[in-house]
Order: structure tokens, then C-alpha cells, then sequence
């Protein structure tokens, strides 16, 4: 019980720290402010010219176009993505590893609501999926209590996958036939004795045998979800509130490091999404996203984050990039480069 009680403690304070530890880097908070001329030019509703209203469902359809900075932060901007040919008559295969979690589970409804695409659940147990994906219920993984919303699984194949597990062949059985593959798995905080041990299991093996899979298989583009800070020991972080909390869960932050490189290694193309700290909550901000190594702090829905995984799949302008992301401030601007979310 105490371990139990500890654990909790510790998961409000690393999501306090991610919250609102201050930014440092002066550069990368440019990107984030109000004065800034990215999140300011089109912050005028009575000109349509000027920006391009989007819902969530809205932006499954956008492209990511990068926009480099001369402070080395990258931003990017959304635009309408124009279909081709080969776009209405092929259909895509996407692999959803994680599929279950909350994270997970926004990625499938969006890419369930594409045409001409084909997606597979990949889940640790295929019956208890089935029941969870389609009903709303409260639920206990580990530590955590998590509100999970239904989800209409019609159409959506759910295959068996354990990354802790199974082997590296098996798991390549599973991805045979994919396109692209959506890493958001994550070990679940629980035993505050057994996290150091079950993190180095999911977030850096389970996910190094994934890549390995994916590359057996032919998959041709691979997004992992990961966190921001993963990197946070190369520029300085290390002791900031942020890393040090959100570490103190079996070096999470250092195993997600390992995976993420192997990535980098593989020759796959890839997208490696760093969200900030994550809530269910629908966003309540603007979407901001900078590049690699420049964000160590902020909120940010998974609803975001599971539109930036779908639009990185198809977007050639995300390839083999890094992206951080996050909410502006609450009461700060409401639209991203132009566009509001």
C-alpha cells in the first residue's frame, strides 16, 4: 500500500515538474510566445484571409512543412494535403503497437476515420481489447487511474503483440504486410522495485525489437512516441525539476534515449514524437511544436499528440525528424503558425 501510495505521489509531482519548470533556453522560448511573428500573424478571427480554422479531425488531413529558425528550432506549419492517384486507389497498412493505452487509442480512431487505410491493433491480449477499445470505463493500470473513452473498433483488426514478451520473429509475423508502423507503447509505473527493471524491458528492448521487427518485416516508415527530456542529459537537464522526476521512474527518460538512437540507426524512415507532459483532456492551448533538444517543460493533450503521430506518417517533411510538442500557455495564443486549432 505505501508503495502504491509513493508511486502516485511521484507521478503528480513529475507531471507538476513537466508543468511548470521554467524554459531555459532562450532561443526555443521564442517559439512559444505571443510576440512571436509564427504565432502571431494570423491572430485576427475577422480576417479570413489570414488563417485557417482546423478541427482535430481537420488536421488527419494536413501535411507537417518545417520551418527552420536561426535560433536552430524548428516549427512547423500545416497545410492542405493534396491527394494523388496512387492516394485513392492503394490502401495502407498501419500497425498501432500500444494500442490500448490512451495515447494509443486516439492514434486507431483517427486512423480508423482514413480512407483506403487499413489499421491493426497490436495488443497484448486480443479478447481483453476488444471489450476495453469499445466500452468507457475508469480503469487501474498500475498506479494510474485513467478515463478511457469508447472507441468504434469496426474495421480495425487486432492482432496479438507482447514487446516484452515475444520474440523478435513473432513480432515480425505480426507487421508482415505493413506499411507503417505507430510505436506508443510504455511500461506502466507500478512496484516502485520492479520500474527500473520493467522500463529497461518496454521502453528500450521491447521497443529496440519493434524497430528490429519493423525492418524484417519491409515497413517503410515508423513513428515513436517517446517524451520530452529523453535527451535532457546532452544539453544540461539533468537536473532540471522535469528530468529528474519523470527519471525517477525506472530511467525511463534513459531507456526511451536508447531506443530512440536505434531508431535513428536503423535506415528506417522515422518521426520520433516528444510530447510534453500528457493529459486526457481535450487541448485547451495551441498547438506548438520546436525541434530537438529545446523543450523542457509544458502540458500537452493526447489528442494533439495522436494528430501530430497520424500527420507524420504521410508528411515527407517529418522524415527522420524530432519533433517536440506542447501546449502554448493557458490564456496565452490560441493558434499555431497561423492556423486555429
Amino acid at each position: 500500500m505505501k508503495s502504491a501510495v509513493l508511486t502516485i505521489l511521484l507521478l503528480s509531482l513529475a507531471k507538476e515538474a513537466l508543468a511548470f519548470s521554467s524554459i531555459s533556453s532562450s532561443s526555443s522560448s521564442l517559439s512559444l510566445r505571443a510576440s512571436s511573428p509564427l504565432l502571431a500573424i494570423a491572430n485576427n478571427d475577422d480576417n479570413d484571409d489570414s488563417a485557417t480554422t482546423l478541427s482535430r479531425r481537420d488536421l488527419l488531413t494536413q501535411t507537417i512543412s518545417l520551418t527552420a529558425t536561426a535560433a536552430a528550432t524548428a516549427t512547423l506549419s500545416l497545410s492542405p494535403l493534396t491527394a494523388t492517384a496512387d492516394d485513392t486507389s492503394s490502401t495502407s497498412t498501419v500497425v498501432v503497437a500500444g494500442a490500448t493505452g490512451q495515447t494509443g487509442r486516439r492514434v486507431l480512431e483517427r486512423l480508423a476515420s482514413q480512407p483506403n487505410t487499413s489499421v491493426i491493433a497490436a495488443v497484448r491480449n486480443t479478447d481483453k481489447a476488444s471489450k476495453s477499445l469499445s466500452e468507457s470505463s475508469t480503469v487501474v493500470r498500475g498506479a494510474m487511474i485513467q478515463k478511457v473513452p469508447s472507441l468504434d473498433a469496426a474495421g480495425i483488426e487486432l492482432k496479438k503483440l507482447d514487446v516484452a514478451s515475444d520474440s523478435t520473429e513473432a513480432i515480425t509475423g505480426v507487421l508482415s504486410g505493413a506499411e507503417s508502423l505507430v510505436i506508443a507503447v510504455g511500461f506502466v509505473p507500478g512496484n516502485p522495485l520492479k520500474m527500473n527493471a520493467a522500463a529497461h524491458e518496454v521502453d528500450n528492448v521491447g521497443t529496440c525489437k519493434l524497430i528490429d521487427a519493423a525492418k524484417a518485416a519491409g515497413v517503410k516508415k515508423v513513428v515513436l512516441v517517446s517524451s520530452i527530456l529523453t535527451n535532457g542529459r546532452a544539453w544540461g537537464q539533468e537536473k532540471s525539476p522535469g528530468f529528474q522526476i519523470t527519471n525517477a521512474f525506472g530511467n525511463v527518460l534513459d531507456e526511451k534515449l536508447v531506443a530512440e538512437n536505434y531508431l535513428k540507426s536503423s535506415g528506417l524512415d522515422y518521426t520520433i514524437v516528444r510530447p510534453g507532459g500528457l493529459k486526457a483532456k481535450p487541448p485547451s492551448g495551441g498547438l506548438v511544436i520546436s525541434g530537438e533538444d529545446t523543450l523542457n517543460s509544458g502540458e500537452i493533450s493526447r489528442d494533439l499528440v495522436a494528430d501530430v503521430c497520424v500527420a507524420s506518417l504521410t508528411d515527407g517533411k517529418a522524415s527522420n525528424k524530432v519533433l517536440e510538442i506542447i501546449e502554448a500557455e493557458e490564456g496565452g495564443p490560441k493558434v499555431f503558425n497561423g492556423l486555429n486549432m
